[in-house]
């Protein structure tokens, strides 16, 4: 019936997104798990260069099959998780044994086959070199200090905490309102009468809600009445009438760090990224030969 009711993080979030909308290359899914496992979900750990299995005269190591676990897991997310592991080596083993087919029939010398390993290299060692230099650097006390800046900059909004009773009729509202005025209990009525499904058992409490968090004529008369008021008159909206309570006014708390510290650390990794490819920008030259590739290419670039 009304919008979503959660306090500060949503504008916290946008206020994130409106800082890193620059940034256009996002971290691939491997990147992007930054949040600190707990220690008892940390696997234990492995000879990454352990044969596991054998194709051909090829070994499988631990490492092979944690690359392709990386690379194929979501293909086998339905997978039972006690099978998972050996369906991924399976597809690793037909990935090898097709390989060392194309080998065999020469089709790792096209210049098509070659131009595509040399792209492939250059993205791994993209993602490695983001790793090293972004991911692995970033420290819980920038995080912290992100947060921080980002809170400071952040104007509270005001919000109000109100309680709502909604009926089908304004006649039924009136008789609410009279009722009200006789000094009956708001938040009896509300479990007696109310139609807003949560209201029978809230009392038709709200919780507290900001400026184009609620239908415009029912936030008009929220914000309007003093604390401790109800409305005189019905306020009709789409969804009927509604006879409203403001309980309370407040200035919109910010969101706990615990709330929102995944965001600022993908925040922080991104602002690292940026900085390092403008530091790579500014060491080499770049010519876009197209022109029409490179008007467009200006217009993105302007645009940030």
């Amino acid at each position: 019936m009304f919008a979503d009711r959660s306090s500060a993080l949503p504008v916290f979030a946008a206020a994130l997104a409106a800082t890193a909308v620059a940034l256009l290359w996002q971290p691939g899914a491997a990147m992007a798990q930054t949040e600190k496992a707990p220690a008892e979900t940390v696997a234990p750990a492995v000879d990454e260069i352990q044969v596991i299995a054998k194709v051909g005269d090829s070994d499988v190591t631990e490492r092979d099959l944690a690359f392709a676990t990386s690379d194929l897991a979501p293909q086998f997310a339905k997978v039972p998780e006690n099978l998972r592991r050996a369906a991924i080596l399976n597809a690793l083993i037909d990935i090898k044994l097709l390989a060392q087919q194309a080998e065999t029939e020469g089709l790792d010398k096209s210049a098509a086959f070659q131009a595509r390993v040399k792209f492939l290299r250059e993205r791994a060692l993209h993602n490695a070199y983001f790793q090293e230099k972004a991911v692995n650097s970033v420290t819980d006390e920038e995080v912290k200090a992100r947060y921080d800046k980002e809170i400071a900059a952040i104007e509270p909004e005001e919000q109000v905490h109100a309680r709502h009773i909604l009926v089908k009729t304004k006649e039924e509202a009136e008789a609410i309102i009279a009722e009200l005025d006789a000094g009956k209990d708001f938040g009896e009525i509300a479990k007696e009468k109310t139609i807003d499904p949560s209201g029978t058992s809230t009392g038709g409490d709200l919780g507290y809600f900001s400026k184009g968090q609620m239908v415009p004529a029912f936030e008009e008369a929220a914000f309007a009445l003093k604390d401790g008021e109800y409305t005189k008159v019905p306020v009709q909206t789409q969804f009927g009438y509604h006879v409203i309570l403001k309980v309370d006014q407040r200035k919109a708390p910010p969101p706990e760090f615990s709330a929102v510290e995944g965001q600022v650390r993908q925040l922080v990794m991104r602002e690292k990224y940026s900085e390092l490819v403008d530091s790579a920008r500014a060491g080499s030259k770049v010519e876009i030969v197209d022109p029409e590739l490179k008007k467009q290419l200006d217009a993105i670039q302007s645009s940030n």
